[in-house]
C-alpha cells in the first residue's frame, strides 16, 4: 500500500486492518500552529467552540474551512494542514489518528467490510484529500466509546477497538451519504449566497478562493455546483454580471470611460477594454456614443 490514506483502491485489494496511533481531547484559546502533515489518517472533530483549519494541498491554493460544533473534518494521511483559533474564542476538539497495517487477525479486513457495505466502498474511492462534515452525535459517540476502549490499556480488548473502527469508518461513509442527500437542498443555497456575494462585492478584485470562503465551501466543489445549478462557471457569471455593470455606468453615469473599470473590480483597464469588446462587439467608447444617440435608452443585452 502506498501510505496510509482511507481514500484508495489498494485497501480494497489487499488484506488491512485499521489501528489507532495517537488520540487526544484538546482545547485551545489563541492557537495558530505551522503546516504539517500525518504518516496517517487524522479525524479532527469539534466538540465546542469554532476552530479553523487551513489546508495547503499539493499544487493548489490555500484553502481555509472553519468548523463548528457537532462538524468534523476528516484528514488523509500526508495532507498538510494547521489549526487556527482565535483569542477569545475557544475551541474543544477530539483528534483521532490512525494507520492501516496487514497484520493478521481475526477481525474482517476492511477490504471485506466494503464489499458487504456500498458505502463504504464509495468512501475508500473518494477523490479529495479531505472529507467535512456535519455529525448527528452518531460519529462522536463512537469515537468517545474508541477513546474509552483504547484508555483502559487492556491487551485483551483488540476484538472490541477492532469493532469500534469498523463501526466508525461504516457511519463515517452513511453520514456522508446523508449530508450528500442534504446537500442537494442545501446546494441551492450555497448558490443563492455565492451569487449575492458576487452581486455585492464585484468591484473588488476577488479570486474563486475569495468567493468559496465566503460560503466555507472548497473552491473545486462550489465551482461544481455552481455551474451543475447555474449552467456557468464562476469565473463565467462574474464577468457578465461586471460587463453588465460597466453598461449601466457607460449609459447612465458621466463616469470617464478609463475609470469604468475601476467600478467593477477589472484593475487592467487594457484587460477592461478588450473584455467589453468581446462581449459587445462595441469598444466602452463606441457603445456610450451609440447609447447617446439613442436618447440613453437602456436594454438588457
Amino acid at each position: 500500500m502506498k501510505n496510509n490514506s482511507l481514500f484508495q483502491a489498494d485497501l480494497l485489494e489487499g488484506d488491512y486492518h485499521p489501528g489507532v496511533v495517537a488520540y487526544y481531547f484538546k482545547e485551545w484559546n489563541g492557537f495558530d500552529m505551522l503546516h504539517h502533515t500525518h504518516e496517517g489518517m487524522e479525524i479532527m472533530y469539534v466538540i465546542s467552540g469554532v476552530c479553523r483549519v487551513e489546508l495547503a494541498p499539493a499544487n493548489q491554493e490555500n484553502h481555509e474551512l472553519s468548523l463548528k460544533k457537532g462538524e468534523f473534518i476528516l484528514l488523509d494521511a500526508k495532507a498538510a494542514h494547521r489549526l487556527i483559533v482565535n483569542k477569545g474564542t475557544p475551541c474543544r476538539m477530539l483528534n483521532v489518528e490512525f494507520v492501516f497495517s496487514d497484520n493478521q487477525q481475526m477481525f474482517p479486513t476492511i477490504r471485506e467490510l466494503a464489499d458487504k457495505d456500498r458505502l463504504l466502498k464509495d468512501l475508500l474511492l473518494y477523490p479529495y484529500p479531505f472529507l467535512v462534515m456535519r455529525d448527528l452525535d452518531e460519529v462522536y459517540q463512537v469515537l468517545k466509546s474508541l477513546v474509552l476502549e483504547l484508555d483502559t490499556g487492556d491487551t485483551d480488548n483488540e476484538m472490541m477497538i477492532q469493532l469500534l473502527l469498523s463501526q466508525l469508518m461504516i457511519r463515517i461513509a452513511r453520514l456522508r451519504k446523508a449530508n450528500e442527500r442534504n446537500n442537494m437542498q442545501q446546494t441551492e443555497v450555497y448558490v443563492r449566497e455565492t451569487m449575492e456575494f458576487l452581486h455585492q462585492n464585484y468591484d473588488r478584485d476577488i479570486k474563486v478562493k475569495d468567493i468559496a470562503a465566503s460560503v466555507s465551501l472548497h473552491p473545486g466543489y462550489l465551482h461544481r455546483i455552481f455551474k451543475s445549478q447555474t449552467g456557468q462557471t464562476l469565473t463565467d457569471y462574474l464577468t457578465v454580471l461586471r460587463m453588465e455593470k460597466a453598461k449601466m455606468l457607460l449609459v447612465r453615469t458621466d463616469i470617464p470611460i478609463m475609470d469604468i473599470s475601476d467600478y467593477v473590480g477589472i484593475n487592467s483597464r487594457q484587460y477592461f477594454h478588450a473584455l467589453f469588446k468581446k462581449y459587445m462587439n462595441q469598444t466602452p467608447a463606441d457603445f456610450r456614443k451609440s447609447m447617446d444617440r439613442q436618447g440613453g435608452i437602456w436594454w438588457d443585452r
